[in-house]
């Protein structure tokens, strides 16, 4: 009976394809046309390592071409794979940090699309046929939609406060109050940043209240400049003061100091119509007379990732010249997607609509319920053994962007008596493409906010085939 047992498993064994007997098939070859052919072979053989696996341990394996063909297939596009893939974001988080931030009008992508499939004139002027520099193309627009008299671009807002605080203050102090030394993720750190620069800090005020005589007190010879840093991630109520930008400007002025302010989120619309006071508008700022204003390319400006310089002609050329404005500096692809999304500002009005994140921040919450039915409806069609409700709620903007602002919102909340929210969370989460939701009081929470209209069949679909399993 053992011996009989034993040339069982010699048979199935046997009767395993060779490597080269599934490459050479049609399906082979198909996969060979498409995919790497380290990512077959890799394919091929986990397959084939698993059966002889299931073979030894006494499993019944099923050796058929319609049981091997669709797991090999399977294998190798798991393999083949790229890292870095669109997701639906369902949770109401217009900027979320993790989900890639902003997400851009298909005018901004095409503009990238068009720059980066061919040759340009990114570091030549065409007018007087010699090299010219990648700055350039930014520098007009930039000053038209900010009225700065010069700017430049960097890669990240780290980058050109890093870069302000080396080129202007490298050695020398550099006044901030206290209630400013914040941290904006990811370790950006102002005290870090600044010791990084080679500035030295200087902290002034108390945590709660900053004075003008606070900073008048600390300037000395060594004094290289004054920075204010605007609370875009956190606010401090209650109990507080801080110094108006303007005054410090004033400050500034009779020390011959420069002033540079750190808006982070840079907003380039007036928010105060939309009911949002808090967040200053860059062409108020540079208004102000600040000597240097920076600001991210990606949060509320709504385009790729970027970080933005304007102000002081002088002071600009002189950070241009940095050595270490060449480690930062952007690509074309960048270059290309920030004019774009610039350009749009042109026209505010335009701008609301034509940016996504703006268009999503700014909505109104009927326009959001509308979505939010229709999704609802989608699925009360599919799914009849769970509980399918429109309700209001609240979004955050995130990426560090206009804290403590409700958003008023509409969600579609989902409960199920079969799964387990986290199990039905986890499902969407890890298919293609993933459904990133929220949960709330042990249902799946859809905020209608951040879902684009093509994601409704993706969203439908697949809570379909979860719940009706």
């Amino acid at each position: 009976m053992v011996e009989n047992y034993m040339q069982g498993k010699k048979k199935l064994l046997e009767s395993l394809p060779s490597v080269d007997e599934i490459l050479k098939s049609d399906q082979g070859t198909e996969w060979l046309n498409i995919y790497p052919r380290r990512y077959v072979l890799q394919g091929i053989r986990e397959l084939i390592d698993s059966r002889r696996k299931m073979i030894l341990e006494g499993s019944i394996a099923d050796l058929s071409e319609e049981s091997l063909m669709p797991e090999i297939a399977s294998a190798i596009e798991r393999f083949s794979a790229l890292s870095l893939k669109p997701l639906i974001n369902a949770t109401g988080v217009v900027i979320h940090t993790n989900l890639g931030r902003s997400i851009l009008s298909e005018k901004i992508l095409e503009n990238i699309r068009r720059v980066s499939e061919s040759y340009s004139n990114l570091e030549y002027d065409i007018d007087r046929g010699k090299r010219g520099k990648r700055y350039t193309h930014i520098k007009r627009i930039l000053r038209e939609v900010t009225g700065a008299e010069d700017a430049l671009v960097v890669n990240n807002n780290a980058a050109a406060v890093l870069l302000s605080l080396n080129t202007l203050a490298k050695g020398k102090e550099v006044i901030v109050s206290r209630g400013e030394l914040v941290e904006i993720g990811g370790s950006f750190r102002i005290p870090d940043v600044m010791r990084a620069s080679g500035a030295i800090l200087r902290e002034v005020g108390t945590t709660n209240k900053t004075h003008v005589f606070d900073y008048e007190r600390a300037i000395n010879e060594n004094t290289g400049l004054i920075l204010k840093v605007h609370q875009s991630n956190f606010r401090i109520i209650g109990f507080s003061e801080e110094v108006p930008i303007e005054d410090l400007v004033q400050v500034g002025t009779r020390h011959h100091v420069p002033v540079m302010f750190d808006l982070g989120s840079g907003c380039l619309i007036d928010l105060k119509p939309f009911g949002i006071h808090d967040e200053p508008a860059v062409k108020d700022i540079v208004k102000s007379g600040v000597d240097l204003t920076t600001f991210s390319g990606d949060k509320l400006l709504g385009g790729p990732q970027g970080g933005v310089i304007v102000g002081n002609r002088e002071y600009i050329e002189e950070i241009q010249r940095n050595p270490i404005t060449r480690a930062v500096r952007v690509d074309k692809m960048t270059l290309a997607g920030i004019e774009a999304t610039l350009m749009e500002y042109v026209d505010e009005e335009k701008a609301v609509q034509n940016i996504s994140t703006l268009r999503m921040l700014l909505q109104k919450p009927e326009e959001i319920k509308v979505r939010a039915n229709r999704i609802a409806k989608g699925l009360k069609k599919e799914i009849n053994n769970s509980d399918i409700t429109v309700l209001p709620d609240t979004s955050r903007a995130g990426g560090g962007s206009l804290p403590e602002i409700d958003l008023p919102t509409y969600v579609v909340s989902i409960r199920s008596e079969k799964l387990p929210v986290n199990e039905f969370e986890e499902k969407l989460r890890k298919g293609n493409p993933p459904i990133i939701a929220r949960i709330k009081e042990n249902s799946l929470i859809i905020d209608a906010r951040t879902v684009q209209e093509k994601d409704y069949v993706f969203i439908i679909s697949r809570v379909k085939n979860i719940l009706q399993l």
